[in-house]
């Protein structure tokens, strides 16, 4: 069965051996799309065909996590960053946000929020919700209120230093006032 795909098969049904094969599908046609997106601007499929994929590795590496790869995609937030820009390394790890495609997904984020803030089941938790904004992330870091480095997630570790390529963006503030004296600011553009 080498090279078989069992993309049909519903991840309850999979055995552990149909399982490990498909990790390995999954891994190889994940960092290909990866690579395609984030190094060669030219993605092949939909976000929601690789947010899928990304379900289904999570789904059966949480189903057999003995068999998770040390390769994982889930291991991975982004890519390596392009060879075309100077790099930038984060002083503290740019990670990606989680999505929530059912109740369930939101009631899961609740309840780990909660544990995390060691709420209450009655204490109020207050936070908004927006449908997915897809762009680039981006990480711009300013020193006593001046923007000093604009950078791309990459890997997390380090990305791609786009200051020349952000001081063109009339609406990114070059100069904050009453800011702290380091201050970075992460979202998507």
């Amino acid at each position: 069965m080498s090279g078989e795909s069992f993309a049909a098969i519903p991840v309850k049904d999979l055995s552990p051996e149909e399982a490990a094969a498909e990790l390995g599908r999954l891994a190889r046609e994940i960092a290909r799309a990866d690579e395609a997106y984030y190094q060669k601007d030219r993605p092949y499929i939909s976000d929601a065909a690789y947010d899928a994929l990304r379900r289904r590795n999570a789904l059966i590496e949480r189903r057999f996590p003995k068999l998770k790869r040390k390769d994982s995609p889930s291991d991975r937030v982004g890519a390596a960053p392009s060879t075309k820009f100077e790099k930038a390394r984060h002083a503290r790890p740019m990670l990606s946000l989680d999505n929530a495609f059912s109740d369930e997904d939101v009631a899961d984020f609740v309840s780990r929020v909660r544990r995390f803030l060691k709420l209450q089941p009655d204490e109020e938790l207050a936070f908004t919700a927006e449908p997915k904004i897809d762009g680039l992330s981006l990480s711009l870091r300013y020193e006593k209120g001046e923007l000093k480095t604009a950078a791309t997630r990459g890997d997390g570790f380090e990305g791609e230093n786009v200051t020349a390529n952000v001081l063109t963006v009339a609406d990114i503030p070059k100069v904050l006032t009453g800011a702290p004296e380091i201050l970075e600011v992460r979202g998507e553009i």
